[in-house]
């Protein structure tokens, strides 16, 4: 069961947000800015209620969200390594807002857009309209997201896309979590993912090779704790200042006779728990790839509290293709083409153990 309500509405900003509520009183607020999840509240094993989300103290901040803060992040999530690809033999420059690399969209980002509301019985749909050249990139692009909260405490986000001509899209929610609600940072969580492989990355957070998890602090296969692998000896965790890197998940080969994308079946990949609070994080999608980010850069970024946020006080699971993926030999799984349909789902759900 999914309760849909308008929550409040800042005429000022004018920023909408809208509550999703289960039956068991569980509440996720997300704004039409960027689409973007603003808070969680979830009760821990004693049942006192928390956000597990970070987040801005002032709904003005969403407008520009430098953080990318519970926002969905495309056309295109992750880098573009010096925001250049080619498709179809013609050369293409996006926007270069990370360094010399392309992120998260650039500078007209599906994070800083208006999204368009619409009527649907399942939950919260949103839709965006991104233009020809948005950010250097071709094709008009029409893109929805439905969100869906049921009385399991799963959050399921459904995203879709079509265009008029050929564009790479990679669509993902960058949300932070921290299942202790913010009273710690997030280094007692106990992380797993399920992958046998990682992508190393250059200096540039550009991925290089892929490298298998064993024996590295990267091997999350068995559930472990985040705080100790940050001071493992590991030069990728010195190049990112933490972890940021993307896990290959397990998935099925697809048919060499279908080029284009393959969207995998909904599989669980991940799950995260919080000892202290009893809150425990299950993330299943349909992606190749899970980018684990471990709050690198979060150092005086402003909060919901008087102090600003530290390094490693909220963590991301990004489901997505692989970062930098439309100039490997898997490009064409991330071009999507007139007639096509881009679909994604993951699932996040919030759940307490004893």
């Amino acid at each position: 069961m999914t309760h849909f309500t308008i929550s409040s509405t800042s005429a000022e900003h004018g920023v909408n947000l809208y509550t999703l509520r289960n039956a068991y009183g569980m509440r996720v607020i997300i704004s039409d800015r960027g689409a973007a999840m603003v808070s969680w509240w979830a009760p821990d094993r004693y049942g006192r209620e928390a956000d597990v989300l970070l987040g801005y103290q002032d709904i003005e901040r969403y407008i520009a969200n430098p953080a990318y803060f519970g926002s969905i992040v495309g056309r295109w999530g992750n880098r573009i390594a010096d925001g250049r690809f080619t498709m179809d033999g013609v050369d293409y420059q996006v926007d270069r807002n990370n360094g010399d690399n392309h992120l998260h969209g650039g500078e007209s980002g599906f994070h800083l857009m208006q999204w368009q509301v619409q009527p649907d019985p399942e939950g919260l749909r949103m839709t965006l309209v991104s233009p020809d050249g948005a950010a250097g990139f071709p094709g008009n692009v029409l893109a929805s997201v439905l969100y869906r909260l049921d009385d399991e405490g799963r959050l399921r986000i459904d995203y879709t896309a079509t265009t008029d001509a050929p564009t790479p899209i990679n669509l993902t929610s960058h949300g932070y979590f921290n299942l202790n609600g913010g009273c710690d940072n997030i280094c007692d969580h106990i992380l797993s993912i399920d992958a046998d492989t990682y992508l190393q990355v250059n200096s540039k957070l550009i991925p290089e090779r892929a490298a298998e998890v064993a024996g590295s602090a990267f091997d999350f296969r068995q559930p472990a704790p985040i705080g100790p692998r940050l001071s493992w000896p590991d030069e990728q965790l010195n190049i990112a200042g933490g972890f940021d890197h993307c896990y290959c998940l397990h998935r099925e080969e697809p048919d060499a006779a279908e080029p284009g994308r393959h969207p995998q079946a909904l599989r669980e990949v991940a799950t995260v728990y919080d000892p202290g609070s009893g809150r425990q994080l299950t993330v299943s999608t349909t992606e190749i790839g899970l980018q684990f980010y471990s709050g690198n850069f979060l150092k005086n970024v402003p909060g919901r509290g008087d102090k600003p946020y530290a390094p490693h006080d909220g963590f991301c699971l990004e489901a997505q293709a692989y970062p930098n993926q439309i100039n490997g030999p898997e490009a064409e799984a991330v071009i999507l083409r007139p007639g096509q349909v881009y679909r994604q789902t993951t699932v996040y759900r919030l759940s307490v153990r004893e």
